[in-house]
């Protein structure tokens, strides 16, 4: 066979000649433009299927859940790059960007990933699934995803309500199941309670909507980049960077 009578490669997402720009087979300025939010469209040029209400509204509930942190790393990042080189916008946003990890708004689609082990296996052994894979994390000194916060131990308050939107919006509920098996998981192993945090609700009601897990930080990523281009904004016409780097300067001491 030459390699004139190989199939090409191809992509489904978008094409364009000298008077249409499709998407997803949609005409972007007579069927896009006007008609579909911006999360609505987010979820056809990714998953490549007409979102329903209830993805959309439970995707939208996600973005508006975890687009701001107030001065983590990510921001601080943001702001002192703009502070060193205010000339690049799209470079502070990568810099924050670069930053959004574990630790701060990046565990859903690791938990996003239990949840779907824990739906794929048998409903008897939907249990023992899920302690087994806290005691691995656990004999590996790796914290179970979406568990646990420095802030909230009390609870986390964007938990009840995330839930309660998947909820209305009349998801089937098995990750939500999933969840609550792996929360029990978590304290049986454990043996101490642990706060659930945003990122395990974030995983289930995405889950719930359709989203892979191996999508999940996606969807987070781009209620950052938001949420940083805000605080780029901030930064541009009430600077902080220059304070910021100043308390580092003037509480890190020099040690030969």
């Amino acid at each position: 066979m030459s390699d004139n009578d190989k199939a090409h490669p191809t992509t489904a997402i978008c094409g364009f000649d000298a008077e249409n720009i499709l998407v997803r087979g949609k005409n972007l300025v007579s069927d896009l433009m006007g008609n579909y939010s911006f999360t609505e469209l987010l979820l056809l040029q990714a998953l490549g299927k007409e979102p329903t209400k209830a993805q959309s509204r439970i995707v939208d509930a996600v973005l508006v859940t975890i687009m701001e942190h107030g001065l983590v790393p990510s921001a601080i990042a943001t702001r002192l790059t703009h502070h060193g080189a205010p000339e690049s916008f799209q470079g502070a946003v990568v810099a924050g960007l670069l930053g959004v990890g574990d630790r701060y708004a990046g565990t859903a689609g690791d938990c996003g990933v239990l949840l779907e082990e824990i739906v794929e296996a048998p409903l008897a052994e939907r249990q023992a699934t899920a302690i087994e894979r806290v005691r691995s994390l656990r004999q590996m000194r790796r914290p179970v995803p979406g568990f646990g916060h420095p802030i909230h131990h009390g609870g986390d308050p964007r938990v009840g309500r995330l839930l309660q939107i998947a909820r209305e919006a009349g998801v089937s509920g098995q990750y939500l199941n999933a969840l609550d098996t792996l929360e029990a998981g978590v304290q049986e192993v454990i043996n101490k309670s642990i706060v659930m945090n945003v990122s395990a609700a974030i995983a289930a009601v995405l889950a719930e909507a359709g989203v892979p897990a191996s999508l999940m930080r996606g969807i987070v990523l781009t209620a950052r980049c938001a949420g940083l281009v805000g605080h780029l904004f901030e930064e541009m016409n009430n600077p902080i960077g220059h304070d910021l780097w100043f308390a580092a300067k003037e509480r890190i001491a020099y040690q030969d």
